[in-house]
């Protein structure tokens, strides 16, 4: 069984946090509010649930079917997830909400007033103040785990909390536990936010994405807005006019990225006729250590008949492929079938009402439509999970390791350069404590690198030795 630790740091990790934890409960029917009727937990093998991937359960009650949240709380179930910001207004919540008793105090790091948006400040100021409280954090959750498998990370790039200490944690996870997989989820800002600072932020964060992570799944808050609104557009203008009392764009991005996460992770946590873990990703997914840069895409409207049928149609699963792989479903602004895009590697998960030979067919499609290295075009990976979304009775998930990836990091450096070239804003950087301008030249030097070896790889042909012949004399 994988175990994982989450890790929430700045104001944008808790927010999905807080969005994802009632997720999971929700993907295992355990509701958030009390049920009219308290029932007694029963006895029930969990054992093909893996309740315990994400919660810390004792191994005496690991049998026990949980009906409602008071029964995790009476249990002492708890999430093993740890919330660190350097403002008390997010984490806050997970001591007083609705939640408050599913989380352990211990695993929650707080400060005030913040990191003032600025990378340094948090990595170079608060990562040194606070490494050894978030050091006994983690030391606390892993040591509460069986059989830890990965530590999941979620941050913004765009803000000083988030970029400077979630890169911060990311370098103490590789140093104590080098050997213990290191997932990512960075949310890289537009570039048109309020935060000045944020192409400075962004780029110094990305070279330690690059350094320490195992595998980064990015989302970029433009792809984000653009799915909101068109789920906007198709689910409230045909009825009636807009309902904007049901329209939330901060909240509906935050679930998107909790839906990803979700179905990256259901492998972990359901059985399947065709399973997988996510250690696998790693093995299938980055053929090259610098090219760790994951795109993901799924359908994020339910498709029509999705929830009453009894089975899901070949029409709707064709729609499910084709939205997945759709640029517009993308999770970071790349088109993974494109007339730009090389393929290196590729994955297909299907859940619910999904068989080999559904998923067979989509991975022919797309040998058929997009384009690969010469050494590449087998690199497919497929998964069947047997347990589907909440509200829906299959679902397919995509992971796409290609060349196009290489527009997020000239988008970066593009962003980056206008600010850097006039040396505007360097001063709030320069003046912390361990910061060294170094930090920028490596950057500069690691996003370039990447971009070199994606050029590369497009420009790659086949190489045709032809065959030795016997020289006659």
């Amino acid at each position: 069984m994988s175990e994982f630790i989450v890790i929430q740091v700045g104001q944008c990790g808790n927010q999905i946090g807080s969005a994802m934890w009632p997720q999971i409960l929700q993907e295992y029917n355990v509701p958030i509010t009390p049920t009219t009727i308290q029932e007694t937990p029963t006895i029930k093998n969990q054992s093909d649930y893996r309740f315990s991937s994400f919660f810390n359960v004792s191994k005496a009650k690991q049998d026990i079917q949980f009906n409602c949240l008071q029964d995790l709380i009476d249990n002492k179930v708890k999430a093993r997830a740890i919330c660190i910001d350097m403002e008390d207004s997010v984490v806050a919540r997970f001591k007083t909400g609705k939640l408050k008793g599913l989380f352990d105090d211990k695993c929650l790091v707080t400060n005030y007033p913040g990191s003032g948006n600025n990378w340094a400040e948090g990595f170079c100021e608060h990562g040194p103040q606070y490494q050894e409280v978030i050091l006994n954090c983690l030391r606390h959750s892993v040591e509460r785990c069986d059989s830890l498998h990965g530590f999941l990370t979620m941050f913004s790039t765009g803000g000083g909390t988030g970029s400077g200490l979630g890169t911060f944690v990311l370098n103490m996870l590789a140093d104590f536990y080098p050997k213990i997989e290191r997932f990512s989820t960075p949310v890289y800002s537009t570039g048109t936010e309020d935060v000045i600072t944020s192409p400075y932020n962004n780029l110094l964060a990305t070279q330690k994405l690059l350094e320490h992570a195992t595998c980064v799944f990015p989302v970029e808050n433009r792809c984000l807005l653009n799915i909101v609104n068109t789920k906007y557009r198709k689910t409230f203008m045909g009825k009636g006019g807009p309902h904007l009392t049901m329209f939330s764009a901060t909240d509906d991005m935050n679930r998107i990225v909790v839906d990803m996460l979700l179905h990256l992770t259901s492998g972990s946590r359901f059985p399947g006729r065709l399973n997988f873990d996510m250690n696998e990703i790693n093995t299938n997914m980055v053929p090259f250590p610098e090219m760790k840069f994951i795109s993901s895409g799924f359908n994020h409207i339910t498709t029509s008949g999705g929830i009453t049928a009894k089975s899901t149609s070949s029409r709707q699963k064709e729609e499910m492929f084709l939205a997945a792989c759709h640029r517009s479903n993308q999770l970071i602004q790349v088109d993974p079938l494109g007339p730009k895009s090389v393929l290196l590697s590729s994955t297909l998960i299907g859940r619910g009402d999904y068989i080999i030979t559904d998923l067979q067919s989509h991975i022919e499609k797309i040998q058929a439509k997009a384009k690969f290295t010469p050494w590449s075009k087998k690199s497919m990976k497929l998964a069947l999970c047997n347990v589907a979304p909440n509200g829906q009775k299959a679902a397919l998930f995509s992971l796409f390791n290609t060349t196009a990836l290489s527009g997020l990091f000239v988008h970066l450096k593009g962003h980056f350069d206008s600010l850097f070239r006039k040396k505007a804003h360097l001063h709030h950087y320069t003046k912390m404590n361990n910061f060294d301008m170094n930090y920028f030249y490596e950057s500069i030097e690691a996003v370039e690198t990447v971009l070199q070896k994606y050029d590369e790889l497009e420009k790659m042909k086949p190489l045709n030795v032809p065959r030795l012949k016997p020289q006659i004399r």
